[in-house]
C-alpha cells in the first residue's frame, strides 16, 4: 500500500497493542489478508518503537536470496526492533527465530508479517509457543474512518486501497481485481 495512505487514517489503536506485544513477547506477528495494511501498520510503529529498527521484504528476490543462503547471518547481530515482511515465505526462519528470541540478554525483537495461512499459524506454533503473539488485523474500523464516512465504508469495504480510491468505480475496479486474485492465487494454495 502507497505511503500515503499511512497519514490519511488513524491506526493509533493499532499501534499502542503492537507496541505493548513487542515489549512482551520476544515475537509479534501482524496477520492479515494481502493488502490490508500491514506492511504500512509496521512502518507505522517502527517510527513509534524508539530504537534501531531493520525491516526486510521477502518479496524482495535480493532480501529473498539472502535469508535463503544464510538467514542466520542476516539476522544474528542485529539490535532493536526486526521486521520480516512476507515471512510465510520462508519458513525456515521459523526455528531460527526461536533461537534468536531465546539470546539472553535479549538483543532483538521480532514484528513478522504474513498472511493467516494455515502453513504459517502452524509453522511458527510449533517452533514459537510461549514466544510469540498473534495480532490480526482486520479491515478499517469506523473508528479508524469516521462516522461521517460510514456510507463509503459500507459501498467501498475496509482495505484501505479501495477505501481511499479517488471514485467508486475506482474502488470497485481495484475490488474487482483483488478477488480475482483471491480466487486465482491464494485460494488454490489453500487447498
Amino acid at each position: 500500500m502507497p505511503e500515503k495512505y499511512s497519514t490519511m487514517l488513524n491506526r493509533e489503536k493499532h499501534i499502542k497493542s503492537l507496541l505493548k506485544s513487542l515489549a512482551s513477547y520476544e515475537v509479534t506477528a501482524i496477520l492479515g489478508p494481502r493488502q490490508i495494511g500491514k506492511t504500512t501498520l509496521a512502518g507505522q510503529v517502527t517510527r513509534a518503537y524508539g530504537g534501531p529498527c531493520r525491516h526486510f521484504d521477502l518479496e524482495d528476490p535480493e532480501v529473498a536470496a539472502r535469508f535463503n543462503t544464510d538467514p542466520k547471518l542476516a539476522l544474528r547481530d542485529l539490535k532493536g526492533l526486526v521486521v520480516i515482511d512476507e515471512v510465510q515465505r520462508v519458513p525456515e526462519l521459523f526455528p531460527l527465530l526461536r533461537v534468536l528470541s531465546d539470546r539472553r540478554p535479549r538483543p532483538a525483537r521480532f514484528l513478522i508479517l504474513g498472511s493467516a495461512s494455515p502453513d504459517l499459524l502452524r509453522q511458527s506454533s510449533e517452533s514459537l509457543a510461549g514466544r510469540i503473539n498473534y495480532y490480526e488485523l482486520p479491515g478499517l474500523s469506523l473508528e479508524e474512518v469516521g462516522i461521517g464516512k460510514l456510507p463509503q465504508r459500507w459501498l467501498r469495504g475496509g482495505f484501505p486501497v479501495s477505501f481511499l480510491a479517488r471514485s467508486h468505480a475506482e474502488a470497485f475496479d481495484w475490488l474487482e481485481n483483488f478477488v480475482r486474485t483471491f480466487l486465482e492465487r491464494d485460494l488454490a494454495q489453500l487447498g
